[in-house]
């Protein structure tokens, strides 16, 4: 049995509402309509399952790819500030207010009526609900706080030794590499380096350092759990092997 036209038109225009609010392009669903144009028959059982399988499918492609899009919004909510990074703080119908501000190197800001604010070492996300509280607590009813970051500060990890390009590195400030992400993009070890007993160097903040020796064998082959995410200013040493 196929349906009259008039319901091939009520179904293409249900599912394109349904599409429409998890933002799917509505345009789509124009393979209903070239499909009438040409006179191709969708009113078959057949066909009308084929292009409602067509559209199930762009749905959960499109979920995929919001739900990935949310998840990457989440990461770079959890960047925590460091001296240097330059944010830009928008508060919502509150214009005068708006600022950009670089993070000071004792790890503060400073913002209208609320004046200095600590932020080094916490999250966009505590920023942004600390300056909401501030606000809130004595100037704006339910202010909604938008803080992004416009500069990141420069961080840098040196890989030397037995090494093919031996360096300092700039690696992206919001994400996180590893030891052996370190040495892949400083051309990876050469053919004397000694792969059990890389050093990594760490200075803390009050200039506290310490020393660490890595079996980068271990991490590499899976042997090892610990997956040694480095940290801005680290040195990383490939010693040659005793031959």
């Amino acid at each position: 049995m196929s349906l009259i036209p008039s319901q091939v038109r009520r179904i293409r225009f249900t599912d394109q509402v349904k599409l429409g609010q998890h933002g799917v392009s509505i345009s789509l669903i124009s393979v209903y309509q070239r499909r009438l144009a040409v006179g191709e028959s969708v009113a078959s059982p057949l066909g009308l399952h084929k292009v409602v399988a067509g559209i199930l499918l762009v749905f959960a492609l499109a979920l995929a790819a919001g739900s990935a899009h949310a998840q990457g919004r989440d990461q770079k909510r959890d960047y925590q500030l460091l001296p240097s990074d330059l944010i830009r703080v928008q508060v919502f119908q509150e214009p005068d207010l708006d600022r950009e501000v670089r993070v000071s190197q004792e790890g503060e800001i400073f913002l209208p009526l609320i004046g200095k604010i600590e932020v080094k070492g916490r999250t966009l996300r505590q920023v942004e609900e600390l300056v909401r509280d501030l606000y809130d607590r004595d100037y704006l009813v339910n202010p909604q706080i938008n803080i992004i970051v416009m500069q990141y500060q420069p961080r840098m990890v040196n890989v030397m030794g037995a090494v093919n390009a031996p360096g300092a590195l700039e690696f992206p400030p919001e994400q996180s590499i590893t030891v052996i992400d370190a040495i892949s993009r400083a051309g990876g070890f050469n053919r004397l380096a000694d792969r059990k007993r890389v050093r990594l160097t760490r200075t803390y903040a009050g200039g506290r350092v310490e020393n660490f020796v890595i079996n980068a064998d271990e991490l590499m082959s899976g042997a090892s759990s610990e997956p040694w995410v480095v940290l801005k200013d680290d040195v990383i040493f490939v010693p040659e092997r005793v031959l």
